[in-house]
């Protein structure tokens, strides 16, 4: 069965890699995850969002937004690429960039710290899958979708 990626879909699949793999990272603020513009080479991003969120008790609070790639919602995409894009952004807001976490690094892949942490996290088959079907498929794939959008 083919499941629709949407929205939704992306942060479910964020919740169970937090809970998973980044149970220890606090949550001080709000992280929304959402599908973005067809984007080649840029295939996940964290940035804070441009509104506060405002709550019950009238505190403000900058939120952290994950955007993805909507080449991502196409099911011939292999879920551990789409994982392993979700979790590499999450260890950018571990690492204190686009969250209020303290920053740990002066650059955010200093060192390649970021598939350090992934494979430190139990994710070393994900980013190994990831970064094969990328070197694999992603040129022919993007060939065929240029004319389908």
């Amino acid at each position: 069965m083919i499941v629709e990626r949407d929205n939704e879909w992306l942060e479910e699949a964020l919740a169970e890699l937090w809970y998973r793999h980044f149970a220890d990272v606090e949550q001080p603020n709000d992280v929304k995850i959402k599908f973005g513009q067809r984007a080649a080479t840029r295939l996940g991003s964290i940035k804070w969002g441009r509104k506060p969120v405002t709550h019950h008790d009238g505190t403000t609070q900058r939120r952290s937004i994950i955007t993805i790639t909507r080449y991502f919602q196409d099911p011939a995409i292999p879920d551990d690429v789409v994982r392993g894009v979700i979790a590499h952004e999450l260890v950018h807001y571990a690492h204190g960039f686009s969250s209020p976490r303290p920053q740990l690094y002066r650059h955010p892949h200093h060192g390649g710290v970021v598939d350090k942490e992934l494979r430190a996290r139990g994710l070393g088959d994900v980013l190994k899958a990831e970064k094969r079907w990328l070197k694999d498929h992603w040129a022919e794939y993007l060939r065929t979708q240029r004319y389908r959008r």
